[in-house]
């Protein structure tokens, strides 16, 4: 009896630390948003889910991509980033993985937070102030810092994030997703055929045009010819993506130098996703 009431004991402390730990306030939506064999989707609540997603854009960015950490960050081995503590998280969590790996993850920005908060991270490279002026009764959502670890570079996972994308988004009342999209490579006059396909096939029209901030904005050769298909097949994965659900791209694009990248603005009105896709990310939010 004295164990039993022990291990009750140690139960009710144990999920009394989780409570403590908790550092997000989910809004009504279930930590768990959906699950796939091994993979669970879910939204980070806790300092160590966090840490762990922080973790992995720390492999995917320093270690295997260009961006350089500054002593903090190297020590640390963790992209910490300041606006970690305003956003939400969305992960994947592989739980065939001995310690339970976060495999995948978004960051999520909400127009209220971002407000209450010094405003959006594409600010800082996109002129979107106009944007939201323009569309000032609809409610926008940040997309940022995605990353998928090497190893799981599938469809899997990245379907999963983008049935989560769609789940947050319906259930806050989103209208429109924004966010920078990133080219690998600080020198923009390498994607010369890249940024010419996205300005003659997926520009932004006036009412939903952003431009990069003119202090920021990348000197490129303006290419007038490009081989349409070839060009396509050589966008990242993620730029694929989000042209397939009928993404428009902003104005300009916007050399980050820390990441190595050269960023451009995608703007996804809710309303444009091709109806094939919020047919199957639909039917995932009810099951889940």
């Amino acid at each position: 009896m004295i164990l039993n009431g022990q291990a009750h004991a140690g139960a009710i402390l144990m999920r009394l630390a989780r409570i403590q730990n908790t550092v997000r306030d989910l809004h009504g939506l279930p930590q768990t948003l959906a699950r796939s064999g091994q993979f669970e989707l879910k939204l980070a609540v806790t300092k160590k889910e966090i840490s762990k997603a922080q973790k992995l854009r720390y492999r995917v960015f320093f270690e295997e991509g260009h961006a350089i950490p500054d002593a903090y960050t190297r020590l640390r081995r963790r992209d910490i980033c300041r606006f970690d503590s305003i956003c939400d998280h969305l992960i994947v969590v592989d739980h065939a993985s001995s310690k339970r790996k976060v495999v995948g993850c978004y960051r999520l920005l909400r127009q209220e937070v971002a407000q209450a908060n010094g405003g959006f991270y594409s600010a800082q490279e996109f002129d979107i102030a106009p944007l939201l002026a323009r569309h000032s009764g609809k409610r926008f959502l940040e997309l940022g810092r995605s990353c998928v670890a090497a190893e799981y570079r599938g469809k899997r996972v990245l379907e999963l994030l983008w049935r989560g994308l769609w789940i947050y988004a319906s259930h806050h009342a989103c209208d429109v997703m924004i966010g920078c999209a990133s080219l690998p490579g600080s020198d923009a006059n390498l994607h010369q055929g890249a940024l010419a396909f996205l300005r003659d096939h997926a520009a932004a029209p006036d009412e939903w045009r952003a431009s990069a901030l003119p202090a920021r904005r990348a000197n490129v050769i303006a290419e007038t010819q490009v081989e349409a298909r070839r060009t396509l097949a050589a966008l990242p994965p993620l730029v694929k993506g989000y042209l397939r659900v009928g993404a428009y791209f902003g104005d300009g694009a916007v050399i980050d130098r820390q990441f190595g990248t050269t960023d451009v603005l995608v703007i996804v009105p809710m309303d444009r996703i091709d109806p094939r896709y919020v047919d199957h990310f639909s039917a995932g939010a009810l099951a889940a």
